[in-house]
């Protein structure tokens, strides 16, 4: 029974006249097989499919004729160790900045005498005059204000320090009263020089931007919790987008960003990308990032629509292939590998970000290997048989050498793993699952 076996130590030797027929196959269905020469229904001779002897050899490798990589469209890349970007679009809507948002409230209850700015969308600088207001507790605490002064003139020539400390600290608070209360500087100033208490003050406007809400009208009565003006600075503006959960891995903050409107075309607005929120959308299964752009023109307004592109930063030193070099199907990618001209080694892989037709292979491949484009289909349809052959075969051994003893164990698996004892079992074995035409094609020309 070792003399089955000289033929491996004889194709070890790269003598392949003496390759090891498996079993033969018929050239129309490759599900029939047969463990001695035969013909099919019209004649045609059955193809030989040959043990592969090489012990390093992975399972499900398959070396295909010249001719028929050929024929078949046979096409390879090298993986190649470079950088892989890529460009996120979006629909952004445009929006306010939160942060430069103002919202005005009296200190005092009062009426409003008079209003000057009384249109939304008006445009004020920061301390614009904004209406007067009339309020019994600011005309009180002017009062306190100037009997403070009086009372400091007349007590600044005493002998005793601590009288005249008094007066001082009395004018210092009351001054810092009117000030809490919004009381401008200049008024303060007015009424240090004219001495005559003002019915009316005025408010200015703390910040510099553009109204875009109005709480009170000429003549009404105010409180604290009135809301006299919204306003905000529209010099910068906040965008939001939304980003697919595979395309989160290529955004992070600082991200450059691209972004055109219709109300404005030919014009390209760049900026940045500021904050990625930390929740999904749940209907839309998308997270929301936020942009933002300068806007000194003030042509980017607030709910426009606007199409968005995110420049992702490079990912250097990174194995790529083409992504149609990955077959998908099943429960792990894998692409083949060219070993040799003709032969191709199946290779489990893992994935990374992939972009403009190019895939980062974290694991599995190296650069300068040479992978199948192309047709990998048709091959890895003839590797699933040679692996379910090869499974077989040992299955089939194990049987054997399970009921010869020892001995015969030993020597079964000395050099091949295949016997022509085995070659019957397999004969019997149902392959119907395979794709018969690419398994054809593969071996019409051995």
């Amino acid at each position: 029974m070792g003399m089955d076996y000289i033929p491996v130590y004889a194709e070890e030797d790269n003598k392949p006249s003496e390759r090891k027929i498996l079993f033969y196959r018929n050239p129309m269905n490759p599900s029939v097989t047969s463990p001695v020469p035969a013909k099919d229904s019209m004649g045609m001779d059955y193809v030989p499919v040959y043990a592969d002897n090489e012990q390093s050899e992975v399972v499900g490798t398959v070396k295909i004729d010249p001719v028929v990589v050929q024929n078949i469209g046979v096409r390879t890349a090298i993986a190649k160790q470079e950088s892989i970007n890529r460009t996120i679009r979006a629909v952004g809507r445009v929006d306010f900045d939160e942060e430069s948002m103002s919202r005005l409230h009296p200190k005092v209850e009062g009426w409003i005498e008079e209003i000057r700015v009384d249109k939304t969308g008006q445009n004020v600088a920061k301390d614009d005059i904004l209406l007067s207001i009339y309020s019994p507790k600011l005309v009180s605490t002017q009062q306190e204000y100037l009997l403070a002064l009086n009372n400091l003139s007349a007590l600044s020539k005493s002998q005793f320090d601590e009288i005249r400390q008094g007066a001082e600290d009395l004018v210092k608070s009351s001054r810092e009263r009117l000030e809490l209360l919004d009381v401008p500087e200049h008024q303060i100033q007015e009424l240090e020089q004219t001495r005559k208490v003002k019915k009316s003050l005025h408010i200015h406007s703390p910040v510099a931007g553009t109204v875009i809400r109005i709480g009170s009208r000429q003549g009404q009565f105010v409180t604290p919790k009135t809301e006299l003006y919204m306003m905000v600075d529209l010099s910068k503006v906040w965008v939001y987008a939304d980003v697919y959960e595979y395309e989160l891995p290529w955004v992070k903050i600082g991200d450059e960003v691209e972004m055109t409107l219709a109300s404005v075309p030919g014009k390209t607005f760049k900026g940045s990308l500021q904050y990625i929120y930390p929740y999904a959308e749940s209907k839309t299964r998308t997270t929301k990032v936020r942009l933002v752009f300068d806007n000194q023109e003030l042509l980017l307004r607030p709910d426009m629509f606007a199409e968005v592109s995110i420049k992702s930063d490079k990912q250097n030193s990174t194995v790529v292939i083409p992504a149609e070099a990955v077959i998908r199907s099943g429960g792990h990618p894998q692409v083949f590998v060219v070993r040799e001209p003709g032969k191709f080694e199946p290779r489990l892989v893992e994935l990374g970000v992939e972009s403009s037709g190019k895939v980062a292979v974290l694991d599995g491949v190296s650069a300068g290997e040479e992978v199948v484009t192309s047709a990998q289909f048709l091959v890895d349809s003839e590797s699933k048989l040679r692996e379910a052959t090869a499974k077989m075969m040992e299955a089939s051994q194990d049987s054997a050498t399970d009921g010869e003893g020892g001995s015969h164990s030993m020597e079964g698996h000395t050099g091949m793993n295949h016997s022509s004892e085995s070659m019957e079992g397999h004969s019997e074995m149902d392959m119907s699952k395979q794709v018969d035409h690419s398994a054809h094609g593969v071996h019409e020309h051995d």
